[in-house]
């Protein structure tokens, strides 16, 4: 599915670190300020563009949810622990909402899932390699942690397939199974160390391995070259013209919330 997207998408002719510079200039409104404003026209924006990277809606969905789930939770605590203020709306007698604290929490989980979109879309566009390629050739960064990043990178997929690997023996054997949630929940950390485990040891192979074939030496040849074409204009510009908007837009509503103020 990931290699369809990368083949399918608009936006994965755009060099990734146009993608990356765009993203960048996105997420400089959502850190400047604090407001539902600003937030609801970045995540509208990015949600509008959502198609461009080959994503539905409904696979954003089915793969984003913790994403989701972090942001609800987020908003929640914000209107849970923000001052009172503009009068009760909701009294749980236990706990008490009131217009501002609603108004926080909401302004946290747009701001939340409008700061993480953006990375979920370059990624899901984004070619690993081609990625790599410019992170080394345009931004100049070290060999090493590049060919690291780009080692990682290939083997999330694999770590995801060995994670459902390792359920099905442990099911297999009746671990993880049986019993109450505390139980599951000890037999999903234990999965989750025996992961680590298996991760730490590839990782060393996989650096002994690169070490050994050169990577990461002084020079170094490229098979293909990262170039921008006029595309990264136009990904770039509506990275800085959607920030600007979002600004402009709080400052309008009377919403401008600086985290400096």
């Amino acid at each position: 599915m990931t290699t369809r997207i990368h083949d399918t998408a608009r936006l994965a002719r755009a060099n990734p670190i146009a993608k990356l510079a765009a993203a960048f200039a996105l997420t400089i409104a959502l850190v400047l300020t604090v407001d539902w404003v600003s937030a609801t026209v970045a995540l509208a924006f990015e949600l509008a563009v959502l198609p461009l990277t080959g994503l539905t809606y409904a696979m954003l969905i089915r793969r984003g949810w913790p994403i989701l789930a972090a942001a609800v939770m987020g908003g929640y605590s914000t209107a849970l622990l923000a001052p009172d203020g503009g009068g009760t709306v909701l009294d749980l007698a236990i706990v008490t909402f009131s217009a501002d604290s609603i108004t926080a929490g909401v302004a946290i989980l747009l701001r939340g899932l409008a700061i993480a979109l953006p990375g979920v879309m370059v990624l899901t566009c984004t070619d690993p390699t081609d990625l790599a390629d410019g992170l080394a050739q345009k931004l100049r960064l070290p060999h090493r942690f590049v060919l690291g990043a780009l080692a990682a990178m290939r083997l999330v997929g694999l770590l995801m397939e060995e994670w459902r690997t390792l359920g099905m023996a442990r099911r297999a054997r009746g671990a993880g199974s049986h019993g109450g949630w505390w139980a599951r929940l000890g037999a999903e950390a234990s999965q989750g160390l025996a992961l680590l485990v298996q991760a730490i040891r590839r990782a060393t192979r996989l650096a002994v391995t690169m070490e050994a074939r050169g990577f990461g030496g002084a020079q170094r040849t490229w098979a293909r070259a990262s170039t921008y074409s006029r595309i990264d204009v136009w990904v770039y510009a509506g990275g800085v013209l959607a920030s600007a908007a979002a600004i402009l837009a709080a400052m309008a509503a009377g919403t401008w919330n600086p985290i400096w103020g």
